[in-house]
């Protein structure tokens, strides 16, 4: 069982010193680990104090280019995409697709929305109201808002799905099984029970395993996930970059 690829990576560009390293040190990490592709996906456009500059995005690709050269890993540009209101909306424009290999998407704290609405409905309650024993009102308005974003957008991959932001975790599962969009298993913290994980697998949903690295050295590190896979006995099949490489609905990222 080989691990082709990372595809959940930070670096530098996720601002404020919340990624720690560069393209080049990303990539020189997963080449010494012996894989063949990663890809470089710093935190939304909306993040408050974590997201990507738009006007870095050309820049993040010539470093991309120069790192393929020295490391001989190939690298995928994307974006780890922010969920913006209950209405399904991430901070994504028709005019960053030009720039994107993958799309991943995930909820995170402290984005900027659109309208106070959602701030106030959305954001808010997943910020200050406990993970455990959430209301079904709550759950309801999250599931929701992601059924609405991956039925709006080309999403490659939901990350870290139900931190922070509890969902109907298999209604979000069985939307990304008829979108083609990858459920991940993250590095750092899985969020879905035995039984439902068992339940997506015989559904026949899709998995990638990812790091979810901020620094270099942790780059290619998934044991979480790897761990769960066997533990579960989970197929590897329908795990997309183990032993094989995914493809993705952006038609540069298959390449």
């Amino acid at each position: 069982m080989v691990l082709f690829g990372d595809y959940h990576t930070h670096t530098k560009y996720s601002g404020n010193g919340h990624g720690k390293g560069t393209v080049l040190e990303n990539a020189s990490a997963a080449a010494n680990k012996g894989l063949k592709q990663i890809a470089i996906t710093d935190h939304g456009f909306n993040h408050m104090t974590y997201g990507v500059n738009r006007k870095d995005m050309p820049q993040i690709r010539e470093e991309i280019l120069t790192a393929e050269e020295i490391t001989g890993v190939k690298i995928l540009l994307g974006v780890e995409a922010n969920l913006t209101s209950r209405n399904g909306d991430i901070d994504i424009k028709e005019e960053d697709y030009e720039f994107l290999d993958v799309l991943l998407m995930g909820h995170h704290k402290l984005v900027y929305t659109e309208k106070a609405g959602d701030f106030f409905m959305l954001n808010l309650p997943n910020m200050f109201l406990s993970p455990f024993a959430p209301s079904k009102q709550r759950i309801n308005r999250n599931t929701t808002a992601f059924l609405k974003a991956l039925d709006k957008y080309p999403i490659d991959v939901i990350t870290h799905l139900n931190y922070g932001c509890p969902t109907d975790t298999l209604a979000v599962a069985r939307m990304a099984r008829q979108k083609g969009t990858f459920v991940e298993l993250n590095g750092k913290r899985i969020n879905f029970t035995d039984q439902e994980l068992e339940i997506m697998a015989s559904e026949g949903v899709k998995f990638i395993v990812n790091s979810d690295a901020h620094r270099p050295d942790k780059v290619g590190e998934c044991n979480n996930g790897l761990n769960t896979i066997f533990r579960l006995g989970l197929p590897l099949s329908q795990i997309v970059n183990i032993d094989k490489l995914p493809k993705f609905k952006n038609k540069r990222g298959q390449n």
